[in-house]
């Protein structure tokens, strides 16, 4: 039988906010355990909650961001269950009523394909707090500190048919939040969790049975366990059992899902409206004071960066993948004043400096308005190309600017056409057999043999000589 894959991601995006979302305790990452959990945090009898108001904001801009509805009004709800993490014995979410209504996000996948996947709804709601298996010698530790942290829980339609679909857009997603500063999305921090709800059934027939796969943290993971995941279900299913409806914990050491616990239903939460909280209503002048300042969004920056500066489709997306790789290639062109040339060497040479140092853009030891510089010099051909990646190596070790380390090092290019000639005859010269080798030989050979006497041409200026140059009075010079 062919089976057909049915996915739908539930994201949680952690908001930037400096403070929780009910209370003042801090939300920054990293303090001693249990240090940054209030009285309301930890749900202490006679406190109140007070809703964050730049929690509001984020949400906001998150609804203008994917072109959803916006909820003029929105109402906090409980949602009841016990678990030790939670101290209140109940989680403060949304339920009937969320802030963020029905939008879209495209996708634009690996064969160039682009698709829209639906957005059913985002709400806010609180982070549980964070149980700690590790070191407590059979037992569970506590850390409260995230308990009352604001999320913005993204929930998709069941619009994807397989993991890479999905991590394309989880990478969408996790693209918006950011270019949009409501979220960090540092996934190792757990400030970007996804859940997946996995489901097969026969091609173009009904739903399935889904699974959920809680709390991944990596793209990766999400690729590997949604796979995984799906075989599991068609082997269920074509040895005549059935698949259950339940919550699966993805192990990336065997890489496996395993059942944690058996699938809740809304109903078993007993949701209802939380008393101590208003509902929130949203007016003209909030939402507009909230959308201030909203940054231009990745699609929209892509398709300026293929026209202005006549780039791919696919480089267009790999230099807007993020706000600040976006704006470090627009530095750097404004600098170079090449557009192409930028595009290349970020893509090219920096990348691959940044990935061996496992750096991310706003870490490069070299700066675009530096990058920019050295690209200058290379496209009034001040350096040749091969010399301008001696110059980038020694910016990024021991920094500075490239017309300084050009000029210090001696490497400026030879251009003089009479001494580029002046050491093309004494190649030439040096080299009767091979010369007449190439005279000999038809022009697919000629073409091959020049790199010889290029390659002698530019040992002998130290690499100096301009190429193109080196080239053109070689093929004089051999043809005479």
């Amino acid at each position: 039988m062919q089976w057909e894959t049915v996915i739908g991601l539930e994201i949680h995006a952690q908001l930037a906010t400096r403070s929780k979302i009910f209370s003042g305790a801090s939300t920054a990452f990293g303090a001693e355990p249990n240090t940054q959990a209030c009285a309301i945090d930890l749900g202490l009898p006679g406190v109140l909650p007070v809703l964050n108001r730049e929690a509001v904001v984020m949400a906001v801009r998150f609804s203008a961001a994917i072109g959803a509805d916006l909820e003029r009004r929105s109402v906090f709800a409980r949602k009841n269950y016990f678990y030790p993490d939670l101290p209140k014995g109940y989680q403060i979410s949304q339920f009937e009523l969320p802030i963020v209504g029905r939008g879209s996000v495209d996708i634009l996948l690996d064969d160039g394909e682009m698709r829209s996947v639906g957005v059913t709804r985002a709400h806010l709601e609180e982070d549980a707090g964070k149980s700690l298996h590790e070191d407590f010698h059979g037992l569970t530790g506590i850390d409260l500190n995230r308990a009352g942290t604001p999320l913005l829980e993204i929930v998709s339609e069941p619009d994807m048919r397989s993991a890479k679909e999905a991590v394309a857009y989880a990478r969408k997603i996790h693209q918006i939040v950011r270019y949009i500063g409501i979220c960090d999305g540092n996934m190792q921090e757990g400030s970007f969790r996804v859940d997946a709800n996995v489901s097969i059934r026969p091609l173009g027939g009904e739903l399935g049975t889904r699974a959920e796969l809680k709390n991944i943290n990596s793209f990766r993971f999400l690729e590997r366990a949604i796979n995984f995941e799906v075989e599991r279900q068609i082997d269920v299913l074509e040895s005549g059992g059935k698949v259950v409806q339940e919550t699966r914990l993805y192990d990336p050491d065997r890489d496996e899902t395993r059942s944690m616990r058996s699938k809740e239903e809304a109903n078993d939460y007993r949701y209802f409206p939380d008393p101590d909280l208003l509902p929130v209503e949203l007016d003209d002048a909030f939402i507009d004071a909230a959308l201030t300042g909203m940054p231009e969004l990745p699609d929209a920056r892509r398709a300026r960066f293929c026209e202005a500066y006549a780039l791919s489709q696919s480089d267009a997306a790999q230099l807007t993948a993020s706000r600040e790789l976006a704006d470090y290639y627009e530095a750097a062109v404004q600098e170079a004043g090449d557009a192409r040339l930028a595009a290349t060497w970020i893509m090219g040479e920096l990348a691959g400096a940044l990935n061996r140092g496992g750096l991310d853009i706003g870490q490069s030891p070299i700066s675009a308005v530096l990058l920019g510089g050295l690209l200058r010099r290379i496209a009034d051909n001040t350096i040749s190309g091969k010399i301008a990646k001696q110059v980038f190596e020694t910016m990024w070790s021991e920094g500075g600017a490239a017309d300084a380390i050009i000029q210090n090092r001696g490497l400026r290019q030879i251009t003089d056409a009479g001494a580029i000639a002046g050491i093309v005859d004494a190649v030439v010269q040096a080299n009767p057999s091979q010369v007449e080798a190439y005279r000999q030989a038809d022009e697919k050979k000629q073409a091959k043999m020049l790199g010889f006497f290029v390659g002698q041409v530019m040992q002998a200026s130290k690499g100096k000589a301009n190429p193109t140059q080196v080239n053109e009075l070689l093929r004089r010079k051999l043809n005479a």
